[in-house]
């Protein structure tokens, strides 16, 4: 921005954000290098002249160099607050920015495993009380697609009758509640937890599931353990406690197709939210349809 007049203005915002707002060099360095952005589309326009049509041209600039939508959605944000800060102490009339919006993101499928991905994760042996732990807590997620907040959040009283009656009640987001499935092989994991708890569980420890000290087991443990799993499974690549959420999910919707019944167990508000995995679903059967059909083989 050296020699370039509206520079000055601009450095005039990220010395506010500085001095006044006392935002980290880290997060005034993004601001920067979002004005930057917005100055190079726009070279012959003076801030205080700027208007909607000059910004939404610069947009289709950044989206042309292959810039995605969540990117430039974080680039409006830094002129927008540029042009508020204008407004506020350079008299500047309106926000140019007021209305424009990012391209949308496209929403990404979520990633599951496949039932043979799944079984290998499952089916290793547990060796001491953390790793018994550990199976009961990934068939559990596994088995009724929770949430990894709903498994952490589980107390010993929540599951009192799950070997009996093959069931939990667990609190989702919103503090709504929900009642799901126990599959068998997750009874079996959480009988064998249920024996080995005490010797790691202080006297005392509402919590179900516990760490090495004897207290409720953090969420950051889950994932780490779950991450050491995979590892040992073979699986190649990175598998997250969703995951087995998304596996859930989808491995219901292909087996059954009750799109309705899997948004309850889920504890979706909207089905809307629950259709994503329809997607998984036609993937599925799309790859069954390209190997199986012989009008759909590709000629080699």
């Amino acid at each position: 921005m050296t020699g370039d007049p509206r520079a000055a203005l601009v450095a005039g915002y990220l010395d506010h954000l500085s001095v006044e707002r006392r935002l980290s060099a880290a997060t005034r360095a993004a601001y920067g290098r979002g004005l930057a952005e917005l100055l190079a589309a726009t070279p012959a326009v003076e801030p205080a002249a700027m208007q909607s049509h000059h910004v939404r041209r610069a947009v289709a600039k950044l989206r042309a160099r292959g810039l995605t939508g969540r990117t430039i959605a974080r680039l409006l944000s830094s002129w927008r607050g540029f042009f508020r800060w204008l407004a506020r102490d350079h008299g500047l009339a309106a926000n140019p920015c007021a209305g424009v919006r990012a391209p949308k993101v496209p929403k990404a499928l979520p990633k599951a495993l496949a039932p043979d991905e799944t079984q290998a994760l499952l089916d290793h042996a547990a060796r001491g009380p953390l790793e018994v732990r550990d199976r009961a807590m990934f068939e559990l997620c596994y088995s009724s697609g929770l949430r990894l907040a709903e498994l952490v959040s589980l107390e010993v009283a929540d599951v009192s009758g799950v070997l009996r009656d093959g069931e939990i009640t667990v609190t989702g987001k919103g503090r709504k509640t929900r009642t799901v499935p126990v599959g068998a092989k997750a009874r079996t994991a959480l009988g064998a937890w249920f024996a080995a708890r005490a010797q790691v569980a202080r006297v005392g420890e509402p919590a179900l599931f516990v760490g090495a000290r004897g207290e409720r087991v953090n969420p950051a443990v889950v994932r780490q353990r779950l991450g050491r799993w995979a590892l040992r499974a073979g699986l190649g690549r990175r598998v997250h406690p969703h995951m087995l959420r998304h596996s859930f999910a989808s491995h219901v919707l292909q087996s059954s197709g009750d799109l309705r019944a899997v948004q309850e167990m889920l504890g979706h508000a909207s089905i809307s939210t629950t259709q994503v995995y329809t997607h998984l679903d036609f993937q599925h059967l799309a790859k069954v349809y390209d190997a199986a059909h012989p009008r759909a083989k590709k000629k080699r």
